[in-house]
């Protein structure tokens, strides 16, 4: 080999070096860092996850992943454990938010004590539910759509649900009305992703709800195409082998009542305007509808319940618009055939779940996870909300969120679907 040919592959390898380490510089001075293996990177309760790998299933990586997976997993520097100043933070109590008396009525937080760690045994029940999981994905009995597509099929604008903490090496998919507030509150804390005063939060009920939902604070999967560009699908694939994956569930039924009710129920000025004078006008025949909120709700003119049905069995809806991420589906949010995720969490048990996972993630000396809301819609309530819904409409509408009940464990509502 000449030495015009060694410089010219001299040069080609410093290139493509260079182009490593401003990548892992750029993430480096973004919102989170680029931690590839951490010591949370996945948990490793004896048993907890057993017989399931991450990624199983997945095709072997290309070998531009491997590469770049051992290229920065080298260079790095090992992020261990959270900074000492955390640690010494330990859980305590923390105020009581600001909430106008209206949302408390409808919300209203519990902050009566629970024993999260109770004779549930998690590892067991983790096991359980990430095999129905797989099975019915596996199933070719149960039928939705795109439920036969890969990840990579998947369209980037619908991976703006995966959170990903670079920093203890989590991602999170969130599910609006499944606590994901105080998950998104849990995710910033971790990933030191906003600054009070110069200083990230260690207390997660100490971030206010305005900052928890906006879209910067978080890094998303479908922002990884701005950041990282061609190289955006192979750091995905690194990142969900390797990291530590979770979600939270809730009975379809009850998630959607739960919807309405802080949609609908309360003066919510752009759910208004988007959502419910479209419901007025085409299901309560009101030609003569408010501009605003509050001049509404003085009339006394809401949404119901069943205009809310109605929208969401009415073809034109999805035609329009996608659905809303408050009742879009969970497997249409989170892909959990796409996505081997190594926790799944229940509302219905949230206490619970929410303290073995912190426990796994090695963070629960940190902090508590939030209290829940003492009025949150139970399953319970279903029978009265449904009443007065058709027996039509309800089978209907149990067609159109079935896979969500059979992929995520929740029984059939018999009871709703018979005369």
């Amino acid at each position: 080999m000449t030495k015009a040919q060694l410089l010219r592959l001299s040069v080609v390898l410093v290139s493509i070096f260079m182009i490593l380490l401003i990548i892992v510089y750029w993430d480096n001075v973004g919102t989170a860092h680029f931690y590839l293996h951490t010591s949370v990177s996945r948990p490793q309760s004896p048993g907890a996850i057993s017989g399931i790998t991450a990624g199983e299933g997945w095709e072997a990586l290309p070998d531009v992943d491997d590469f770049l997976s051992k290229l920065l997993s080298s260079s790095v520097k090992q992020n261990s454990s959270v900074p000492r100043k955390a640690e010494q933070l330990l859980a305590q109590g923390s105020s009581k938010p600001v909430v106008s008396n209206l949302e408390e009525r409808v919300r209203g937080y519990d902050w009566s004590t629970h024993n999260a760690r109770n004779s549930l045994d998690q590892e067991k029940l983790q096991i359980e539910r990430q095999r129905t999981l797989r099975e019915f994905c596996a199933n070719s009995s149960l039928a939705f759509p795109n439920k036969e597509r890969s990840f990579d099929d998947i369209p980037n604008y619908e991976l703006n649900h995966l959170i990903v903490d670079d920093r203890h090496g989590v991602i999170y998919c969130y599910v609006p009305k499944v606590a994901c507030t105080n998950w998104k509150r849990v995710m910033i804390v971790l990933s030191e992703s906003l600054l009070d005063h110069g200083v990230p939060y260690r207390n997660p009920l100490d971030i206010p709800r305005e900052h928890v939902h906006n879209t910067s604070t978080h890094l998303t999967f479908n922002k990884f195409w701005r950041r990282y560009g061609k190289f955006s699908r192979h750091l995905m694939k690194i990142k969900l082998k390797k990291y530590t994956k979770f979600l939270f569930v809730r009975d379809p039924f009850v998630r959607l009542i739960s919807a309405f009710r802080s949609k609908f129920e309360l003066e919510n000025g752009e759910f208004y305007q988007r959502f419910a004078i479209p419901m007025l006008k085409l299901y309560s025949n009101h030609t003569t509808i408010p501009t605003s909120v509050r001049e509404a709700f003085e009339a006394g003119l809401k949404v119901s319940f069943s205009n809310f049905i109605q929208y969401l069995l009415d073809p034109r809806t999805e035609k329009m618009v996608p659905f809303n991420e408050h009742w879009r589906q969970i497997y249409r949010l989170c892909h959990p055939c796409q996505i081997d995720y190594d926790f799944i969490g229940k509302l219905e048990t949230l206490d619970e779940d929410a303290a073995y996972l912190l426990q796994l993630l090695k963070v629960d000396r940190l902090f508590r996870f939030p209290p829940s809301y003492r009025n949150r819609t139970a399953s319970s309530w279903e029978d009265d909300w449904f009443a007065k819904i058709p027996l039509a409409w309800r089978q209907q509408l149990y067609k159109l969120y079935e896979a969500d009940f059979v992929l995520f464990g929740y029984p059939k509502p018999e009871n709703l679907l018979k005369d």
